[in-house]
């Protein structure tokens, strides 16, 4: 790594490799916080174009919305980890830094890219991840995602298009804007030896929880601003539809151009809206089905359910 190729390559870095116990770590530092955003510090090693997440640690940080920032609070609390964890033989370097999302996706801020920027260029190699425990949660798997920026002076190539993701309404202009100052890397994981006698433990503690937990209720002020969301973007959606005169452009002008353009723009933004409606009723559906099979399970009900 003295050659440095990622100065060279702004994309040089393509994967994150996360480490189960360090998964677990930070989603439930996220969980853990509810509506307020949580930070935290990763560290771990560099192979190739892979960076390998091996450990995490929680951060005295809290923000809210998009405005998560490391105080100085933070930063005394960040050195004094590193060199305590290199005096009982933690050699593992800070790799980078990862912040939770509450309900709105997997994606970075202008404060994030902000704060990505400044530590790239001072703490390479360096990446940011993101993780939002609602929908974690809701769809039963983790919604992670890891990022890095591009420098100030660099003008990236026309990005190929990612996956659609749900961002509120109240969000999406943030989104928008800083989109193309920094790329998504893929994210895997991976289990070692330790990491399996860790997360048996874990699961000897929270088994009964785990078990008895019902997403439907744990997330339900985040279903009802997910509801809510979509009834607005619904109404947004039918406004600019009745302006163009339908969605196929069969008003009285659909032969002109622009009117078409806009016909256009007004379908897609309706398949937006109805992604949206899809993603939130499987989410539900998942929660409901989770709590059947555990009726059937621990109950003794599946008769009456057949």
């Amino acid at each position: 790594m003295k050659e440095k190729p990622w100065q060279k390559d702004p994309n040089h870095f393509k994967k994150v490799r996360v480490s189960a116990v360090a998964l677990v770590k930070m989603v439930m530092h996220a969980r853990s916080g509810g509506e307020i955003e949580v930070m935290g510090l990763m560290q771990g090693k560099v192979i190739g174009d892979t960076m390998i997440v091996l450990d995490a640690f929680a951060l005295p940080v809290e923000g809210t919305e998009t405005r998560v920032n490391a105080a100085q609070e933070g930063y005394e609390y960040m050195v004094d980890y590193v060199i305590k964890g290199k005096e009982v033989g933690r050699l593992e370097n800070v790799l980078g830094w990862y912040h939770s999302h509450p309900g709105y996706g997997c994606w970075l801020s202008g404060i994030d890219v902000s704060t990505q920027m400044l530590n790239q260029q001072f703490q390479e190699p360096f990446c940011a991840v993101v993780i939002d425990p609602n929908r974690t949660i809701a769809a039963g798997k983790v919604s992670i995602g890891a990022f890095r920026t591009y420098p100030e002076s660099y003008t990236p190539p026309d990005a190929p298009a990612s996956e659609y993701q749900n961002i509120p309404l109240s969000k999406i202009e943030d989104f928008g804007v800083h989109a193309s100052r920094y790329y998504e890397l893929e994210v895997d994981y991976f289990m070692s030896g330790l990491d399996k006698s860790v997360l048996e433990l874990l699961w000897n503690k929270y088994w009964v929880a785990t078990l008895s937990a019902n997403p439907i209720l744990m997330n339900r002020e985040y279903n009802a601003r997910q509801i809510n969301d979509l009834a607005e973007k619904i109404e947004q959606a039918d406004v600019a539809i009745s302006r163009t005169g339908g969605v196929g452009g069969m008003g009285p002008l659909a032969g002109d151009r622009k009117k078409k353009q806009d016909s256009g723009a007004s379908a897609g933004e309706l398949a937006k809206v109805s992604k949206d409606g899809c993603k939130i009723g499987v989410e539900s559906l998942h929660g409901m089905m989770a709590q059947v099979l555990k009726n059937v399970l621990f109950n003794g009900s599946g008769a009456s359910i057949q």
